[in-house]
């Protein structure tokens, strides 16, 4: 009755194996200034995302659902608030540009966040214990 509780730890340990040697793109989502710091271009997106991304009608319009750019007070700043930066979404080859409907002002910051490339749960935190209930976005800080 018991045989089959000795024989779980292996195979569950296997799978672990076998799961975490896989091809996936494991690379964390590339968000930074374009070189004249007149858009945001968010690169090394996982390629099965991006070819879902480019069958979404009217993407430019779409883009709250894919990222949220704000522009964000300053540290010393106490009256400022976030707010929501409009703009269009273009989808090129290999990244997705984020044009702004009026041009970054220098010496601001602007939180990006998104989902894209964000998992679930890795094998480590299965094994771990370590599951979170929810997927959590990536944030990066870009200061203009």
């Amino acid at each position: 009755m018991y045989s089959c509780l000795l024989k779980l730890p292996p195979l569950l340990f296997g799978m672990a194996c076998l799961m975490s040697c896989s091809s996936a793109n494991n690379k964390p989502l590339s968000v930074r200034f374009s070189a004249d710091s007149t858009a945001i271009i968010l690169s090394d997106i996982d390629p099965a995302g991006l070819g879902l991304i480019r069958n979404i009608p009217g993407v430019d319009t779409a883009h709250a659902d894919l990222i949220t750019v704000l522009e964000t007070p300053a540290d010393e700043d106490t009256i400022s608030m976030e707010h929501n930066v409009p703009g269009k979404l273009e989808v090129t080859d290999s990244t997705l540009v984020f044009k702004p409907a009026e041009s970054f002002i220098s010496g601001k910051n602007y939180l990006v966040i998104s989902y894209m490339n964000a998992k679930f749960a890795s094998t480590e935190k299965i094994i771990s214990g370590r599951l979170n209930h929810s997927v959590k976005p990536q944030q990066v800080m870009l200061k203009r």
